[in-house]
């Protein structure tokens, strides 16, 4: 066996796991922080549940134009050290700029900025550690999404207690300390970070040394949405985001405004469903990787939606924030193999732009679910909303029926004198 194929053989670290599922976290604590803020933003602006949903829609529209930009750029930079510094200082950034605001539209506008920052995270780091991990995707990505977890479960009750001695406007600007620190120790530690090629020798990305021509791009973009397998589990991560979505954003309008929850109470309630979904996600990914993707996303989906129906019926009593919980274990389950299988649907060298239109495609999801869900609760009652955020995660499992079996590929042998 050659020096570089022992190399490759030999386990990697999980160093540059830790790190980036780290970063990953802090970009969902701006989140999770905004959708506490947002029933106080709501109230002290006098906005409707259509007016609170809207805030939501612009965000993730914007996420979803900046997606493919984003893919594109990392597939032909890089340099995804930088790239993930650059997403994290931009997320952080836009909401202590609310902080000024005092204006329906100027709020909007910060938000824009969020979204736009927030979407050049994945296209870097899930391609990073997939292929830097190739037979372990689910369960590394798990990882990932695990920081998120963390990320949005520490949030509401850091942000909670806070608020019972800060403003919101005040706070938005504490909260810029940690993501600026994060940045700074990734351009430290993994900034000069690229991958020109995988453990078998194959480029994963633009880093070949051959420039790529404008056309010869778009030609290779056009083969993705031509990619039935790639485009399917996007839609399906779609519907699933929409879920999400709609969930983070009305459940805690729903416990200030329906049940009088203080906010530090509902940060516990949100914290409920992300830690949850952070004892799931490990189990989904490595299921995952043993079992195939297929398997695990549908029983997750299937479960999801009979636990927010479940939800909503429980309405004001103590059975709700067990079904808080049980939706926050089967949501954020199946989110990381919805990711490594969307990666092991795309070219290599398209890595990045592949998870871009996974990712925007969801946005798109996720722009369109808080303002219908507003629509919903303005014109019926606030339940009505959760009964159709049970029916877009049940429309994504139908289109997981539609994909093929989801198996995970088996290891290759290294060879004697492989290079």
């Amino acid at each position: 066996m050659s020096t570089a194929a022992a190399a490759s053989a030999a386990p990697r670290s999980f160093r540059e796991v830790w790190l980036i599922s780290f970063g990953h976290g802090l970009t969902h604590w701006y989140t999770a922080t905004f959708y506490i803020l947002l029933p106080l933003i709501g109230r002290e602006l006098g906005l409707s549940y259509t007016e609170i949903g809207l805030i939501m829609t612009i965000q993730h529209l914007a996420g979803a134009i900046s997606n493919l930009p984003g893919g594109m750029l990392v597939d032909t930079v890089g340099r995804k050290g930088y790239l993930m510094a650059i997403s994290l200082f931009w997320v952080g950034f836009p909401y202590a700029l609310m902080s000024l605001t005092h204006n329906y539209w100027m709020l909007l506008v910060c938000v824009t900025l969020v979204g736009i920052g927030n979407n050049l995270w994945h296209p870097a780091a899930i391609p990073t550690l997939a292929y830097r991990y190739p037979h372990r995707k689910g369960l590394v990505l798990s990882f990932h999404g695990m920081g998120g977890n963390v990320g949005e479960a520490l949030a509401p009750l850091v942000v909670g207690a806070l608020l019972a001695w800060f403003s919101w406007r005040t706070v938005v600007v504490i909260n810029v300390v940690p993501g600026i620190v994060m940045a700074i120790m990734i351009l430290l530690m993994l900034g000069a970070l690229t991958m020109s090629k995988d453990k078998e020798g194959e480029v994963i990305n633009g880093s070949t040394g051959n420039a790529w021509s404008l056309k010869n791009y778009m030609r290779d973009f056009a083969s993705l949405l031509r990619n039935r397998a790639l485009m399917l589990v996007s839609c399906s991560s779609a519907f699933r985001t929409m879920t999400q979505v709609g969930l983070l954003t009305f459940l805690p309008v729903y416990l200030a405004y329906e049940l009088g929850y203080s906010p530090f109470v509902v940060g516990i309630c949100l914290s409920l469903l992300q830690v949850a979904g952070f004892i799931a996600a490990p189990f989904a990914g490595h299921l995952s990787d043993k079992m195939g993707r297929k398997r695990i996303v549908m029983s997750s989906m299937a479960l999801t939606g009979i636990m927010i129906a479940g939800m909503a019926l429980a309405g004001k009593s103590v059975l709700f924030v067990v079904f808080i919980a049980l939706v926050g274990f089967f949501l954020y389950a199946m989110r990381p193999v919805l990711q490594a299988w969307a990666v092991e649907s795309t070219p290599k060298h398209l890595a990045g732009t592949g998870v871009g239109l996974q990712f925007g495609i969801q946005a798109i999801g996720a722009s369109v679910a808080p303002a219908i869900f507003g629509m919903i609760a303005d014109a019926t009652d606030i339940y009505t909303g959760f009964y159709f955020l049970a029916g877009t995660i049940i429309f994504a499992n139908v289109l997981v029926f539609f994909m093929p079996g989801g198996k995970v590929p088996q290891a290759k042998p290294v060879t004697a004198g492989a290079n």
